[in-house]
This record gives C-alpha cells, sequence and structure tokens, in this order.
C-alpha cells in the first residue's frame, strides 16, 4: 500500500490546486493507474466472496468440516442410522426416534436400539437362526467355514440333501418380526452344576419359551430346572426323543447330520456317524428346525471372535434367543460357586473335562455373557 501513497497525494493537489494542471499528462497516467488497481481489489474481492459462499454452503450440507481423504475406511457406514431390528420393512430412523423405540411390551426388550453401542454394533437382526427353504443357499465362505469343522467327513450335495429335508419337515421359521404390544420371555438353560440346590425349577417354568441343550434331563430334577420344555438343542450324537409338544432343533456340524435327520425321520438306514446314532426319532416333525450354518458363522464371527475353533452349544442356543424373544433370562451357565464345571446331573461334582478340551474358550464366553448382561440384554440367574 504504501507503493501507492505517492500518486494517490500528487493526484489530490491536481483536482484541488492550479498546480496541477501544469502536468495535465502525469495527472491523467496516474488517475489511470488508480481506476486499474480499483478493478484488480473489485475482481479479488468477488473471488473471494464466491469462495467463502461455497466453503460455507459446503460445511452446512455436511453438518461439519470435513476432509474425505482423511477419514478412516467404514466413516460413512457408521455415519449411518442403525436399522430398527424387524425381520420384515425395516425402516431408518433418526436419532431421536431410535431412543424412543420399544419392540415389545417388557420393561427391558433385546431388541431395542440405543440401549448399547457396543451391541447394536454387533447385532444382525436381519439374519435367521432357522435353515429354511427361503435362504437354503449357503454363502460360499460360510459352507466351506461349516464343511470344515468336521472335515472327516466327506460332504453331501447340500441342496440335494435339503430339498430330501424339508419333503420331511417344514422347512420354514415359525418366528415372526418384533411385535411392540408382545412380551415373549425366554429361558436359556445351561447344564451346568450351578443349577444343583439353586432352586429354579419354577421360575424357569414360567417362560414361553424353555431352551434345553442336548442330554439335559429334567425329570428327578424340576426343583432346580424345571419340568417344561419348548426347545430342545441337540445334534445327532447327543439326539433323544421328545414329547409331542416339543420343537427338536438340531444343531448340524456336517451335511452327514442332515442325512442322518432325514433318515431318522423316515427310512432309518444310518446308525453310525463318528459314534452310534438314534436309527429313529421320536419327535413332531412340524415342530422339527434346523440351526442355520450362516447363523453359526454369524456368532463365531461377530460375538465369540474366533476365540476357540467354534462357538458352544450353549452360546448357539442364548444367540437364537437373542434373536427370536422378547426377554431373555439365562440359567445353568459356567461354574458353580467352589469353580467346577460339571452338570447338574452328573454326581462326580469335579468332572469337567469339556471345559479344555481346546475347542470352545469357556473364559471368553463368558466374558461375552458378563457383557451381554451390563448391557442389559439378558439376566442372568446366580447360580449354587
Amino acid at each position: 500500500l504504501s507503493e501507492f501513497r505517492p500518486w494517490l497525494s500528487g493526484g489530490a493537489v491536481g483536482v484541488t490546486g492550479g498546480e496541477g494542471n501544469a502536468g495535465g499528462g502525469g495527472g491523467a497516467e496516474k488517475g489511470g493507474r488508480m481506476r486499474c488497481s480499483r478493478r484488480v481489489w473489485v475482481v479479488l474481492a468477488s473471488l473471494a466472496l464466491v469462495f467463502f459462499t461455497s466453503l460455507f454452503f459446503s460445511v452446512s450440507l455436511r453438518g461439519g468440516v470435513s476432509f474425505n481423504y482423511l477419514e478412516p475406511p467404514g466413516w460413512e457406514e457408521s455415519r449411518r442410522v442403525k436399522l430398527v431390528p424387524s425381520y420384515v420393512g425395516a425402516h431408518r430412523l433418526s436419532s431421536q426416534d431410535t431412543l424412543q423405540q420399544k419392540t415389545c411390551a417388557c420393561p427391558r426388550c433385546v431388541g431395542d436400539p440405543g440401549v448399547s453401542g457396543w451391541f447394536d454394533e454387533n447385532y444382525d437382526p436381519d439374519i435367521s437362526p432357522v435353515w429354511t427353504r427361503d435362504n437354503m443357499k449357503l454363502p460360499s465362505d460360510v459352507y466351506y467355514w461349516w464343511v470344515m469343522l468336521q472335515p472327516q467327513f466327506k460332504p453331501h450335495s447340500i441342496q440335494q440333501v435339503l430339498l430330501k429335508l424339508f419333503q420331511v419337515i417344514p422347512g420354514r421359521s415359525p418366528y415372526g418380526s418384533w411385535d411392540p404390544g408382545r412380551c415373549l420371555r425366554c429361558a436359556v438353560v445351561g447344564n451346568s452344576g450351578n443349577l444343583r440346590g439353586a432352586g429354579y425349577g419354577a421360575t424357569i417354568d414360567e417362560h414361553n419359551y424353555i431352551m434345553r441343550i442336548n442330554l439335559a434331563p429334567t425329570v428327578g430334577y424340576e426343583e432346580d430346572a424345571g419340568s417344561h420344555t419348548t426347545h430342545h438343542f441337540m445334534y445327532p450324537e447327543s439326539a433323544k426323543n421328545l414329547a409331542a409338544n416339543v420343537s427338536f432343533v438340531l444343531v448340524p456340524f456336517k451335511t452327514l447330520d442332515l442325512v442322518w435327520i432325514t433318515s431318522a425321520l423316515s427310512t432309518g438306514q444310518i446308525r453310525f456317524t463318528y459314534a452310534p446314532v438314534k436309527q429313529f426319532l421320536r419327535v413332531d416333525k412340524d415342530k422339527v428346525q434346523i440351526f442355520n450354518p450362516a447363523f453359526f458363522k454369524y456368532i463365531h464371527d461377530r460375538w465369540t471372535r474366533h476365540h476357540g475353533r467354534y462357538p458352544s452349544t450353549g452360546m448357539l442356543v442364548l444367540f437364537f434367543a437373542l434373536h427370536v424373544c422378547d426377554e431373555v433370562n439365562v440359567f445353568g451357565f459356567g461354574a458353580d460357586s467352589r469353580g467346577n464345571w460339571h452338570h447338574y446331573w452328573e454326581q462326580n461334582r469335579y468332572s469337567g473335562e469339556f471345559r479344555k478340551t481346546g475347542v470352545h474358550d469357556a473364559d471368553y464366553e463368558a466374558h461375552i455373557i458378563q457383557l451381554l448382561a451390563k448391557a442389559g440384554k439378558i439376566t442372568v440367574f446366580p447360580g449354587k
């Protein structure tokens, strides 16, 4: 600006005093320079105005200053509103609606979003825990992971096996979407020795669904473990006959398990897998369900985080309940008060080889159960 001061003062003299007329040519030249300088300033000011206007408009659209090349992968995904837990017609909600969303009539509902960020981040409400005609085809990564759980068995043509199986059983899921007017209470009953003497029988029997695992006897243990059962989860080598009103849920580890259940409900051709299995199974065919391998892998990937070769049956049943029930209460999980791992029907309370088989990670699974309880998604009833 100091460069302009001499000719600005000289110009002023030419306008107000007679001396300016003596140098008329120089004054004209200086006036031209002034007009040119003003044009430059006007152009610069216009460019600056356009720049700041566009910057303000961009910031207002994004809700803040953002630089895409500095954002970590998945940033946009993390900004999206979570889907409302629903098997059908899921839709987006605003953050305010999400916090107020109720998915059932229970005091606390599994499906309510916005209660636990950790739970919402891992929970996928749209994956079905039941293998049906509609989700018969497995993604390739799921299929190869599943058949390698027991690689010593040659896989059969899975499509043909399932088509035969679904001629014997319904092949559909009996579970619907969340109902704000419903309170479906479920008891997941594990086989821990901490049930012995706990006296939870009557409390367990009050639930709408009562889910049991593998051998799990009730006769003689009614006071502690209850007497009612609505769902029994078993694999072929642990299968037993069930009452007509109980759903048999097969947990398959290989395609041979699917061949077996088809045979056990019809021809009785298969008697042995890696151990003797029941030739015929007396259960209600209309209530037979098959645990979905895609759901199996989902638990392994999202929840147990690859701790152990695959999740325990107890974890499979717990997350099955978390996807079909409104309220989930857990009994008979973990060690007893003395730290012993055994089954409630075993006479030897110090037996517990299953804890350190190397297949499951009992400690990490116990940690997940603690996190679910802390998040308010389950209630764990302590044993003895």
